[in-house]
């Protein structure tokens, strides 16, 4: 009895220092992009992979430590498929190999970002930037996204036309950075009239606002 206790221990005991070395341990790919062990687990499965749906949440900071996004803050995970263009370059290769409940810290040149044009008013070009990770679930398909909220900064219920502009800058510079194609270049060039046109067609009652029940978009239905 007393051995089989002491031998359970000692298992428990590797397994721990194995989990140990490997957390807090980082490394520098070729490409400039480091990727920092911040918290793993071992023998975990299934771990990430391309074409696989990831839902994270992250925060975004340029390396002075200046927050440019974070899905904590709008309290809405972020979901997207791995290795096929949909976020920047440094998350495609930054997030592979990767088990729910670990933590990475990628820190990511711009070649593997933005590049020189940056995004919008939030990245300058030519930006390094650091990205703190928690990987929430692996699937084959993406979880319902509920848009609304993530529209809705003030939580108030409805949509106002900043809200709306913003979030659709934030996509287009995503697409961006992911595509870089002439489409999306002149849907950013379009942009205030591309709110309008929402507006158009969302606004049912034509007060300024887009309500929970006006919106056509994905939502949930706890609000």
């Amino acid at each position: 009895m007393r051995c089989s206790l002491l031998c359970a221990l000692a298992v428990v005991a590797l397994a721990q220092a194995e989990q140990q070395a490997t957390t807090g341990q980082s490394e520098t790919l070729a490409n400039g992009l480091k990727i920092e062990y911040v918290y793993t687990l071992d023998g975990c499965e299934p771990k990430s992979k391309i074409n696989d749906m990831l839902t994270m949440h992250y925060t975004g900071k340029l390396v002075d430590g200046t927050k440019f996004d974070s899905s904590h803050d709008r309290d809405q995970p972020f979901t997207f498929q791995l290795g096929v263009g949909q976020v920047i370059k440094g998350w495609d290769l930054g997030l592979t190999k990767m088990c729910v409940g670990e933590k990475r810290r990628l820190t990511i040149p711009a070649n593997l970002a933005y590049g020189d044009r940056g995004a919008g008013n939030v990245i300058p070009g030519g930006a390094t930037l650091v990205f703190d990770v928690e990987l929430l679930n692996v699937g084959d398909q993406a979880p319902t996204t509920n848009v609304f909220k993530e529209i809705d900064q003030d939580q108030d219920k409805q949509l106002s036309r900043d809200e709306v502009s913003e979030y659709l800058k934030k996509q287009m510079a995503a697409a961006e950075g992911a595509e870089g194609g002439d489409d999306i270049k002149q849907m950013m060039s379009d942009h205030e009239k591309l709110v309008e046109e929402i507006f158009q067609h969302e606004d049912k009652d034509k007060n300024g606002f887009i309500s929970h029940d006006e919106f056509t978009g994905p939502k949930h239905d706890e609000l």
